[in-house]
């Protein structure tokens, strides 16, 4: 478990990190899935972290859902590797708890999931500034410039960013009513098609965000992490919805009220994150399962405060060695710039002399 803290302008962020990753020799690292779960990026979406915990206890203690068997998916789970983040909006988490029951924003009244950089800051007709606050840039937020770099460091195959407020699996775009197009968009569609069929009987809306659920949002995290980071398979998971609940009543919109109706959807959603890592280890082409560097060493940058709490190693030294990647990187395209600079003028130098010889024999 890692707890990470980041922080800019007075304001400061806490987010624990949990990876389960089955240590089996006859599995190498490098070529596992790498599976992203993040949860509680809306204070007021209680329900998703009680889904987390739930989902951590059946992958470490082997609980079952509902009396059914999961000694099928060992096997399974002996090819991911599993980051979950539990609560990524703890300081909304906190104001949701002291009263604030429809908040969704962070501690300084920041949407999260507006705060990413693609088509960052359009809004909509119907903008609530409440609701939707973007903040000052994109990045602005401690809470989202610690998920950007565990995106960037851990590089996951399929991400699930996971909400309530109604029960829905989708897939890019959110900032427009259409689905990428190509082969990727086939795979994620089919995947979220097969998890519809066999664990919600095909109850679930499936397909893009902005197409399905009525309304267009921008700077979202499944966005970014397909357009930017390149994330095969990023998802956003609607868990759960009270339709009748009156909109005064935030709790029984986003939440379940009852025993029967929380367990039923604690058990039917661990199943189908079950389904969910099943299937993206059956679908994922394996060209996109390289080894893409260590599993247990990543630090976030970025802010003014950042820490990192954990019994391992430091890792500084991992941190110098991306940035000396990066710069040599950096020196790799200046190298090419220079060669290709070089090329042309001396391209246009020759020229030049062909054509002056060419005028002085037509002189002769």
């Amino acid at each position: 478990m890692d707890t990470v803290r980041a922080g800019n302008k007075g304001y400061s962020a806490e987010m624990l990190v949990v990876t389960f990753n089955h240590v089996k020799k006859t599995v190498h690292d490098g070529s596992k899935i790498k599976i992203l779960l993040s949860f509680g990026q809306h204070g007021r979406e209680l329900i998703t972290s009680e889904l987390a915990l739930s989902l951590l206890y059946i992958l470490t203690e082997k609980r079952k859902i509902a009396g059914v068997d999961l000694s099928s998916f060992e096997k399974i789970l002996e090819h991911l590797v599993i980051k979950v983040v539990p609560i990524e909006n703890f300081n909304g988490r906190k104001r949701v708890e002291a009263g604030e029951i429809c908040d969704r924003r962070n501690g300084r009244g920041v949407d999260l999931n507006r705060n990413w950089s693609v088509d960052w800051g359009k809004k909509e007709k119907d903008y609530n500034p409440f609701e939707e606050d973007p903040g000052t840039a994109p990045f602005s937020e401690p809470e989202a410039q610690i998920m950007q770099e565990l995106s960037k460091s851990f590089k996951p195959h399929i991400w699930v960013n996971v909400h309530s407020g109604m029960e829905a699996l989708f897939m890019p775009y959110d900032h427009k009513n259409t689905t990428p197009d190509g082969a990727p968009s086939h795979l994620m569609r089919s995947v979220l098609e097969n998890v519809n069929h066999r664990n919600f009987q095909d109850s679930c809306l499936v397909g893009s965000g902005g197409g399905a659920v009525g309304y267009l949002a921008h700077g979202t995290t499944t966005d970014y992490l397909y357009d930017i980071a390149k994330v095969p398979m990023p998802f956003t998971f609607e868990i759960y919805g009270d339709e009748k609940a009156s909109t005064d009543d935030c709790f029984k919109m986003f939440n379940p009220v009852d025993k029967i109706t929380f367990d039923r959807v604690i058990n039917k959603w661990c199943m189908a994150f079950l389904i969910l890592f099943e299937e993206g280890l059956r679908t994922l082409p394996d060209d996109q399962v390289v080894s893409q560097g260590a599993l247990d060493n990543w630090v976030p940058m970025g802010g003014e405060i950042l820490e990192r709490n954990m019994d391992q190693k430091s890792g500084g030294e991992n941190g110098k060695l991306e940035g000396l990647d990066l710069g040599m990187q950096e020196l790799k395209t200046y190298f090419r710039l220079f060669m290709l600079s070089t090329f042309l003028l001396m391209f246009m130098f020759c020229s030049r002399i062909s054509k002056n010889r060419s005028r002085d024999s037509g002189n002769i």
